[in-house]
This record gives C-alpha cells, sequence and structure tokens, in this order.
C-alpha cells in the first residue's frame, strides 16, 4: 500500500477553499462575537471612571444594557457558529465516506484477500472523522482566539485578581437546562449509536461478501445502500449538534448575564462603600479573556494534527487503481454466448511462486466443465480468473472471442452467477437475499427461482414465509437451506457464465439431493465452472480437467478418464472406497 501524505496546500485546495464563503461566514460570526465579548471589560473602564466617581445612575443603566446586548450577541453567534459550521463538517463527513467506501468496494478483489475489514471498516468510518476541525468551528476558533489573545493582551495589561462571584442563582438554572437537554439529547445519541451499528454492520457484511457482490455485478446497489445510512447518520448528528449548540449557547448567556448582574451590583455596592474598587476590579480576570482563547488554542492544534494523520491514511486509499477505471477495459458484450477459453494462462499470488502453469483449455457454450483434484492444486484460482476476480499474469482468457483482460467488467460480470460453498448471505429475509442480484424482479420470476432451488420446501414450513429474518450470514438456516437460497439467486440473475465452488460439500443427503437437482435446472445452457470434492457429483460434465500443481494432469469425460486409469481414477476409485 502506497503511503501519502496530505499537505496544508493539497487539504486547503480540497477541503477548505471550496468551501470558503461558508467559513467566511464563520469567521465574520467568531469576530463579531470575540469583539461582543470585550464590551464587559470595555464598560468597565466607564463604570469605574463615570458610574462610580459621579454617582451616575443613567450611565449605569446605559452600560449594563450594553453588556446585556454583547452577552445576546455572544450567545446568537455561538448558536450560529455551531449550526453552521459544525453541521456543515458532518456534511462533509458523509461526503468522504461515501467516497471511500465508493472507492474500496471497485477496488481488485486481491485487495480485499490482503486487508482485513475490520480496518477498512475504520478507514471508511473514523479517519474522516477529523475533518470536521478543518470546516467545523475548530478554524475559525483558532482565529477567533489569536484575535482575542491579541485584544486581550493590550486591554487587560492592568487589569486586577477577580472578585467574588455572585453566580449562583445563573449557574442553577444552567445545570437544570443542562439537565432537560441532556436528557433529550441522550435518546438522540443512543438512536445514532444503533444506526452507526447497522451502517457498520452492512458495511462489513458488504466488505466480506465483495465476491457475490462483484460476482452479481452489484456494486452500484452498494454503494446506495452505503449513501443512504450514512445520509441517516448525518441527519442524526445535525439534529444533536443543534441541541448541543442551545446548551452551549445557554452557557454563554447565562454565565455572562451573570457577570452583567455583577457589574450591576457591584457598582451599586462600590456606590454604597461595601466593596472597594480593587474588589471590583477582579471581576474582570474572572472572564479568563487571556486564559481560555490560549487553551483553546493548543487544543484545537492537537486537533487539526489528528485530522492531517486521518486525511494522510485516507488519500492512501484514495490514490489506489480501481479494478476497472474504462481505460483498459473498454470492450463492451452486451449479450455473452458463453464460449470461454483460456490460451497459456499463468497466475502467481507471489513472484516467483506460480499457482497456475501454462493452463489451456476450451470450455464452449453451455458446457460443463469440472475441476477436480487436491487441495491447493489451483482450482479455485483457475475459477477466480474466469471469473474475472483475478487477471493472468501470463497468457489470455477470451470470452466469446474476446481479450477478458479488456472486456469492460460490468458487461461481463451482469452476466456472471456465483455460487459458492459458504456462500454469503446478507441480514434481512429470504426475498431480500434472493432478490440481491435483481431488485426489480417480478413476483412470478421471484417465486420461479424459489421453486426451481427447492426454497419453497422449507420456506412452506415458516410462519413468514419468504419474508422471515435469516439473521446475520443466515446463521438461523441450515446448511441446505442456506445454499438453496444461493443457488435461487444465480437462478433469478439468469448468468450466461456459473462458477460452483464446491456448491455441495458438507451436505447431508436429503440435502445434497434438492440441491443437485437445483444445480441440474440451474446449469442448464449455461457454461459452467464446478469445482467439487465429491467426483460422484460431476459424472455428466462435459469435460473434467483434473488439476495438479496448477497444471492440468488429465483432461476429457467421465468415462474416458475412468478408462485411462490414471490420476481421476485414483481419486474416483479412492472416494468410492470411503
Amino acid at each position: 500500500m502506497s503511503k501519502s501524505k496530505v499537505t496544508i496546500g493539497h487539504v486547503f485546495k480540497t477541503i477548505v477553499w471550496p468551501r470558503r464563503n461558508i467559513l467566511a461566514v464563520g469567521l465574520v460570526l467568531i469576530i463579531i462575537s470575540r469583539l461582543a465579548s470585550l464590551v464587559l471589560p470595555g464598560a468597565s473602564k466607564y463604570l469605574m471612571d463615570d458610574v462610580i466617581q459621579k454617582g451616575d445612575m443613567e450611565m449605569l443603566k446605559t452600560l449594563v444594557l450594553a453588556v446585556a446586548g454583547s452577552i445576546v450577541i455572544q450567545s446568537i453567534t455561538s448558536f450560529l457558529l455551531t449550526r453552521i459550521l459544525s453541521v456543515e463538517a458532518q456534511h462533509l463527513i458523509a461526503q468522504l465516506r461515501a467516497r471511500v467506501q465508493k472507492k474500496i468496494i471497485y477496488l481488485p478483489v486481491r485487495f480485499f484477500d490482503n486487508s482485513k475489514s475490520g480496518e477498512l471498516v475504520s478507514r471508511i468510518m473514523s479517519d474522516v472523522e477529523g475533518v470536521r476541525n478543518l470546516v467545523g468551528t475548530g478554524l475559525v476558533q483558532l482565529v477567533g482566539g489569536l484575535i482575542t489573545a491579541v485584544i486581550s493582551l493590550v486591554l487587560l495589561i492592568n487589569i486586577s485578581p477577580m472578585m467574588t462571584l455572585y453566580v449562583l442563582v445563573p449557574v442553577t438554572i444552567f445545570g437544570v437546562i443542562s439537565l432537560k437537554a441532556f436528557g433529550y439529547i441522550r435518546p438522540i445519541f443512543r438512536e445514532r449509536g444503533k444506526i452507526n451499528a447497522e451502517v457498520t454492520g452492512r458495511l462489513t457484511e458488504t466488505l466480506n461478501g465483495i465476491r457475490v457482490i462483484k460476482g452479481f455485478n452489484a456494486e452500484k446497489q452498494e454503494v446506495k445502500t452505503f449513501e443512504d445510512g450514512v445520509e441517516r447518520l448525518y441527519l442524526n448528528v445535525k439534529k444533536s449538534l443543534t441541541s448541543t449548540s442551545f446548551v452551549t449557547s445557554s452557557a454563554t448567556f447565562l454565565l455572562g448575564l451573570a457577570s452583567t448582574g455583577i457589574m450591576g451590583i457591584g457598582g451599586y455596592m462600590i456606590i454604597e462603600g461595601d466593596i472597594t474598587i480593587g474588589d471590583f476590579l477582579s471581576f474582570t480576570l474572572y472572564l479568563g479573556f487571556m486564559i481560555a482563547p490560549i487553551v483553546q488554542m493548543s487544543n484545537i492544534g492537537s486537533q487539526l494534527t489528528e485530522a492531517f494523520a486521518g486525511l494522510d491514511r485516507t488519500e492512501e486509499i484514495m490514490n489506489m487503481d480501481p479494478e476497472d477505471d474504462g481505460s483498459v477495459r473498454n470492450i463492451q458484450i452486451p449479450q455473452i454466448k458463453g464460449d470461454v477459453s483460456f490460451q497459456n494462462v499463468s497466475f502467481a499470488y507471489e513472484e516467483e511462486n506460480r499457482v497456475i502453469k501454462n493452463v489451456s483449455f476450451e470450455a464452449p457454450a453451455g458446457s460443463v466443465t469440472a475441476l477436480v483434484g487436491t487441495s491447493g492444486s489451483g482450482k479455485s484460482t483457475i475459477a477466480s480468473l474466469a471469473a474475472s476476480f483475478l487477471n493472468p499474469d501470463d497468457g489470455t482468457i477470451f470470452i466469446d472471442g474476446q481479450d477478458l483482460s479488456k472486456v469492460s467488467l460490468d458487461s461481463y460480470r451482469r452476466q456472471l452467477g456465483v455460487v459458492l460453498q459458504d456462500d454469503f448471505l446478507f441480514e434481512g429475509t429470504i426475498r431480500e437475499n434472493i432478490l440481491f442480484p435483481k431488485p426489480d424482479a417480478t413476483e412470478t420470476e421471484l417465486l420461479e427461482a424459489v421453486k426451481a432451488a427447492h426454497v419453497d420446501e422449507f420456506t412452506d414450513r415458516f410462519e413468514k414465509g419468504l419474508d422471515t429474518t435469516i439473521g446475520e450470514r443466515g446463521v438461523k438456516l441450515s446448511g441446505g437451506q442456506k445454499q438453496r437460497i444461493a443457488i435461487a439467486r444465480a437462478i433469478l440473475a439468469d448468468p450466461r457464465v456459473l462458477i460452483l465452488d464446491e456448491a455441495t460439500s458438507n451436505l447431508d443427503t436429503e440435502s445434497e439431493s434438492y440441491i443437485q437437482e437445483s444445480l441440474a435446472r440451474l446449469m442448464k445452457g449455461r457454461t459452467s465452472f464446478v469445482i467439487a470434492h465429491r467426483l460422484s457429483t460431476i459424472r455428466q460434465a462435459n469435460q473434467i480437467l483434473v488439476i495438479e500443481n496448477g497444471q492440468i494432469a488429465e483432461q476429457g469425460t467421465h468415462d474416458d478418464l475412468i478408462a485411462k486409469q490414471g490420476r481421476y481414477y485414483d481419486l474416483y476409485t479412492y472416494q468410492a472406497r470411503i
């Protein structure tokens, strides 16, 4: 995996600059908020010089109103900052998650063979979260904090220590508001956890079932499902941000109102001679115009560092080459006949260690080609090459006379079907799983596939029939039931090329009999590649390829190979004795 480091210039160009208008609004709001916050210490000078010295009660009223007005401005700008910038940041996160997921799902199968699903989920769901500190309030608060610190440094040089504060009532009110607000927000966060679990769970399933998705050409469908999920997550976060911004704005207003009250009460008490001017001057330090921005800037600095680290990891994914970018695979095959040809095909997962070596054979349209051999001989690799999950290192695979490596994956895989030994079922209903390759299928088409695969043999016994929920990966079903659903799914897809990888292994006799009949219907008229350890299941194949050490050791029909009394004969008679 290539390393990629995101630069400040790149982030500015791709993330900050496209949102310059909304960030400019945020910067204006933060400047207004900071300037309004300086009304209070500025008013202290007039309080000392005019109100206290001259006993001007009218000036006191004017100052109190001015400070109260500045507090209202701070509360409003604080709410707008969160409402505008934080929501926009979450919207950007949702968009980036969808982009990264779309990028990953179109990467080659080999990438998934070398990656952990959980790590990919983290890349998609967590790594992009740091951008909230770039587009959200973090960046403008960094600028605003710097402005506040500089101005405060000039204005507060001669400030004295704080006086005792009369804040009990507003603090109590704020505490009550906080309890009520967080009581309201808590269910929103709980719902977010549920939504996040659903989205992450579905995403993990998508990545684990990538062969099924690619085999049925369903990438677009999964991209749409994920986009809908992250949109739900975004709307939940948007709702909670509105609530939390109200709490923080209430804190600004009520604690600021307490400070305003101190000004009025303190001024009155100074006039009355109850406290000294030094006691009153200590008030301004309580506001902490110097300390708060400095602490805030240090926190934001660490957050921005975190954001860049996450974007580095995201950029690594976005710079990877997709499975098919349209530049090489540009041959369209609207209707596949089904003639498949391997010409001197070799393949290696690791250099200098070829798994397939100079394999050549013809699989005419509508024929059944069985691949047999010991574990690790290369059978599944040949099937993966036929499914275009892998590309040959040497040699060529042809489909209807066209080089498969140059055929559009979209046009090929929409006519490809796969049924695997442990075929992947998604959490949901039986109906949803069968409809997976063709969501717009009619009820008649669905029921025909159900009947052809003998799915109705067990769904008729279920209270909800096809609408029965099967649990994650079909955990509530037996192996035979899951296999029949997978076959029904392939029948509904109506593929021209079919890959069957150990579709009847590890099944009881009754299940195998049903599945053998279902497979016979499925393979009829389609070019099929069958991998089977049970050699009794492939006796009717048009040709059998015996694979040994990545090469074709023997080739022919069942009767021909038995008559040769070679490697196939040994395998078949050995199994017969068992």
